[in-house]
């Protein structure tokens, strides 16, 4: 595992990250003191995929009704 100051990291962030993308672990350190970790993900990313939760959420009609006068009144003040 490397040690690296900010002002290299800052100055060779591209190179630490191919680096990192072959596997190895960059620690960034200030004053001499580590302060952050650059590790390689595990694995995959997977991708979103939206309607997952189609049919698990309800949501009332009275989730559009206007708020009562109370709680109004303490949002405005």
């Amino acid at each position: 595992m490397a040690t690296v100051n900010v002002h290299d990291a800052k100055t060779h962030f591209s190179r630490l990250i191919s680096r990192v993308e072959s596997g190895e672990e960059i620690v960034i350190a200030k004053a001499g003191k580590p302060i952050a970790r650059l590790i390689p993900l595990s694995g995959k990313i997977k991708k979103r995929k939206p309607g997952t939760a189609r049919g698990k959420i309800v949501i009332s009609k009275s989730f559009f009704e206007p708020l009562p006068e109370e709680v109004l009144k303490d949002f405005e003040n």
